[in-house]
């Protein structure tokens, strides 16, 4: 019998799926014992029949090995294997919550151990619930009577688990639930350490949206993944906290750090494979060339912090528990999904060595690929319990939340059969002057009043290919306008006045309790049509609503509250039933009219052809009379006012670095407005003065005229498109610099935003928040990243741009997609639900319609929305711009003070030349 570990350390070796273990000498006893016996604990044969060879006396290797036997009853059960692994995915109010969704949800699936992937009901997604949604009895009854999960995970969020405000049930799940797998990210890997005694301290430094290359130990939730420098393993981080390794208890074993003390930006360290491969699995023919890669190297935490490195991952020494304080999920890490699928194997190892769960199936159900939680479970039980049903994606259907989504199971009350009436003239619109002259003409009478125009001024590089245009309608058109009812700085309760106007000048007004975006639900679930009348057109927008969302609406997606009450309505939107349309790629013009079945007048279609026509006989004389648009311009001499001065918005920049610091947000989107009061202006003139000066490819006009507001928009950012085909897109801008005077020097700036860390690590963390927020309604593992940091240049700036798209669950409405990601990630910062209670906290001002969304939502539920902003809103004698930028750790004062100026230059200088 061997009586030490010392003698033994330096020749035993032992195999773990496939890979030796060697070189040990440097661990110390308790170390070694700690790790031997985790990584054998998915082969139990081999872990007894080496510790039946230990003798071993200190209370830690006494618990160890009680832990090894504790179950011996259960091992000697005939093993079974989980036939699909369910997931608890607890939710600490973050912004990324959601990638582990869509991840977990393909891991937990097809892309499980090869004897699973035959199988007819191969997984399921994971149960979303938030840090405070369930009580300590409802976590009880479904996890130990109900038997209903397999494993937890716990997500990211904002704060500190010291906070109990910040983690909610998190600390008592990984305290009590010694026995089911948990895996906690960042928060959750904090909190883990936390519950354990480990000191939960400040960063060095705040490390957002910056990647780390990383070394590990080669235990199982690495299992297959390279380690080291140069090894291509590099992973994303979110964090100001970290776990002080001097503090860890001798529960918790580290196995991961970074390899060293500098991070990187995404492109110092990817290259054209990694960014399509960095969520995708290893595959079996190449594991065996990974698995050579790994090597144990010490796990020397005093060492460590003197050299200082950062502590990435920790186990327990005797629970399935595990935490990374890195981010798996986000698109810049590689080997993520891998984490996820070695966490899943743990789980299958786990309840197949000690008895698998036997599920209590009367009131659970598996069908269709999903978890329902059938009986409220106040009934079952009489403790404290949940009143309502939890869906596969943790989604109630009661009460206000950013995760909750608006119900679709509406009567058909006020049922529309609505037909589609189309004409397509070949190559028009350039032989009638192109788009300006034909708005000009047909809808700028009467300072085209009551009038919409979804502008794409700029379609170089198919950023964008059709214009929508038209007025006050026929006998379906009518204008709504909502207002919040809420009083600014109070809890929100929901609701609000929406007054309409219909073609015949009839006015109503009612008070909407459950809100704007219930209310358009509900009338889009109240049309009927007929697909063949529209499907040889190529694009969406057959006619529908046109207007816009205020940002104040972050009320009805979660905000708890509106620090300030928006000067402008909430909303305001046309229902257009007739409309213009320009494809600027052939130059076709089309006239759609839209009608209910029993009224088949296409009057307006020839009223409008008839227009168009006498454009093309008359366009040179209408042509010399637009150009009169373009005469000269004194400068105003009365200049703007801004809400805040340069040195009131720079101390607001290091407020937002502190709060960062601190772990309150990753990203804060700092605004403010400028304002000027104006006389009376032609509004359309300024506007078509605007889209020259600064094309772009999401530009609107629209003019509420009843409301006094007008809005000249000029905005380069899609929010979010869903088109007929059901994929949902949306286009994040994060970093943005100006342009040059010589080409050399516009090269020059172009490239430094390419490659600028900051700009980077703004970009980075704003996608992974717009995957996330298309992951609560997208099918899983849709949701992917086409472009990611791409470069398009404007007239007066440079911006950096990705794409990110998904489809759509089919079982999810067009209103669903927009309230699951509203306001528009760009324009909050992540976690995006504390850093607008942030943001409404410095601000000092509404901002109304800036931030918010302006576009169609199609009668058939396609809709394309953009982000507002470069943007000028007149209302009631003044014109209002807004702009700010992205706030991160790396933010300078001074340069975030110029880049929101910057972002002002066109829009304000069209408004002095006019006013």
């Amino acid at each position: 019998m061997i009586t030490g570990l010392r003698s033994l350390s330096s020749e035993l070796k032992f195999r773990d799926g496939g890979m030796v273990y060697t070189s040990l000498s440097s661990l110390t006893s308790n170390d070694f014992v700690r790790i031997y016996y985790l990584e054998q604990k998915r082969h139990c044969k081999a872990l007894r029949k080496n510790a039946g060879m230990l003798s071993l006396s200190c209370p830690t290797t006494s618990k160890l090995m009680e832990g090894s036997f504790m179950r011996k009853k259960q091992l000697h059960k005939p093993p079974l294997k989980l036939e699909f692994v369910r997931t608890l995915l607890v939710d600490n109010y973050d912004s990324y919550t959601y990638n582990i969704y869509q991840d977990l949800s393909v891991i937990n699936g097809c892309f499980g151990r090869s004897s699973l992937r035959l199988m007819k009901n191969c997984g399921v997604p994971p149960v979303v619930i938030r840090n405070d949604e369930w009580t300590w009895e409802d976590l009880c009854y479904y996890l130990y009577e109900e038997k209903a999960f397999d494993n937890i995970v716990i997500s990211p969020g904002p704060g500190s688990p010291t906070c109990a405000n910040d983690i909610g049930i998190c600390l008592r799940l990984l305290h009590e639930c010694e026995d089911i797998p948990i895996l906690g990210v960042c928060l959750g890997h904090q909190a883990l350490g936390s519950v354990h005694g480990a000191k939960v301290v400040h960063a060095n430094e705040p490390v957002h949206g910056r990647l780390s290359e990383i070394e590990h130990n080669g235990c199982s939730l690495f299992n297959g993944i390279p380690s080291g420098r140069n090894s291509g393993f590099k992973v994303v981080r979110y964090h100001s906290l970290v776990i002080d390794p001097e503090s860890l208890p001798k529960e918790l074993i580290p196995i991961s750090w970074t390899c060293s003390t500098d991070t990187q930006s995404f492109l110092e360290i990817s290259n054209a494979s990694s960014i399509s491969d960095a969520h995708d699995i290893v595959s079996s023919d190449s594991m065996s060339e990974v698995q050579k890669s790994l090597r144990v190297w010490p796990l020397n935490s005093h060492q460590n912090m003197q050299n200082g490195k950062v502590l990435m991952a920790v186990m327990h020494s005797v629970r399935p528990h595990y935490g990374v304080q890195f981010h798996p999920e986000s698109i810049g890490t590689s080997y993520g999904r891998e984490i996820f699928k070695n966490f899943r194997e743990i789980t299958e190892d786990h309840w197949l060595n000690y008895g698998p769960l036997v599920t209590c199936k009367e009131n659970v159900d598996y069908s269709g690929n999903q978890i329902r939680l059938r009986k409220p479970v106040s009934q079952l039980n009489h403790g404290t319990f949940p009143s309502r049903s939890i869906g596969h994606n943790g989604v109630g259907k009661k009460g206000v939340g950013l995760f909750d989504l608006v119900n679709l199971s509406y009567p058909s009350n006020g049922v529309k059969f609505l037909k589609l009436a189309w004409k397509k003239y070949d190559h028009l619109a350039s032989e009638v002057g192109g788009a300006r002259n034909i708005f000009y003409q047909l809808f700028g009478h009467h300072k085209a009043e009551n009038t919409f125009w979804l502008d794409s001024s700029s379609i170089e590089k198919g950023r964008a290919r059709f214009s929508f245009m038209g007025g006050k309608g026929g006998s379906l058109w009518k204008q709504m306008v909502f207002q919040l009812s809420d009083e600014s700085g109070h809890p929100f309760e929901g609701g609000g006045y929406l007054s309409i106007e219909d073609a015949h000048g009839s006015a109503t007004k009612t008070f909407l309790n459950d809100g704007f975006f219930d209310y358009l639900n509900k009338e889009l679930s109240s049309f009927q049509y007929k697909r063949e009348d529209y499907d040889e057109l190529p694009f969406d927008f057959h006619g529908g609503y046109v207007g816009y969302f205020g940002y104040e609406l972050k009320v009805e997606c979660g905000a708890p509250y509106n620090q300030h009450k928006s000067r402008t309505p909430d909303a305001c939107f046309f229902f257009a039933d007739n409309l213009l349309v320009i494809d600027h790629s052939s130059d076709d013009v089309y006239l759609l009219s839209i009608h209910e079945e029993c009224n088949t007048s296409t009057s307006w279609l020839d009223d409008a052809e008839l227009k168009l026509m006498e454009l093309r006989t008359s366009v040179p004389e209408k042509l010399i009379e637009e150009s009169s648009l373009n005469v000269s311009f004194t400068q105003c001499k009365v200049e703007f006012v801004a809400e805040k001065s340069m040195e009131e918005y720079m101390s607001d920049v290091e407020k937002c670095k502190q709060y960062i610091k601190d772990g309150e947000s990753y990203e804060l989107c700092l605004t403010t407005q400028i304002r000027k009061k104006i006389e009376e202006t032609d509004a359309l003139r300024l506007y078509l003065r605007l889209r020259e000066r600064n094309p772009a490819p999401y530009a609107a006009w629209l003019n509420f005229s009843k409301e006094d507001i007008c809005i000249c928009c000029s905005s380069p950012e899609r929010f979010l498109q869903l088109n007929r085909d059901g994929v949902l897109e949306a286009k994040p801008i994060k970093g943005t610099t100006k342009r040059g005077v010589t080409t050399e020097e516009d090269e020059l700036l172009k490239m430094q935003l390419q490659y600028s860390e900051k700009n980077q690590a703004e970009n980075l963390m704003i996608v992974d928040l717009l995957r996330n927020d298309l992951g609560r309604v997208c099918e899983p593992g849709s949701v992917h990243v086409p472009l990611l940091m791409d470069i398009e240049s404007y007239a007066t700036v440079h911006t950096m741009v990705s794409t990110v798209r998904g489809k759509k669950q089919p079982n999810v409405s067009a209103i669903d997609c927009i309230k699951a990601a509203f306001p528009g990630g760009s324009m909050t910062g992540a976690p995006k639900l504390r850093s607008m209670e942030i943001l409404d906290s410095l601000e000092n001002c509404p901002r109304g319609i800036y931030s918010g969304c302006i576009g169609y939502i199609s009668y058939n539920q396609t809709f394309d929305l953009n982000i507002v902003i470069r943007t000028v809103v007149l209302h009631q004698g003044e014109a209002s711009i807004g702009a700010g930028g992205a706030i991160i750790a790396l933010s300078d004062p001074s340069d975030e003070y110029e880049e929101m100026v910057l972002k002002t230059h066109a829009p304000s200088r069209v408004v002095m030349e006019f006013s």
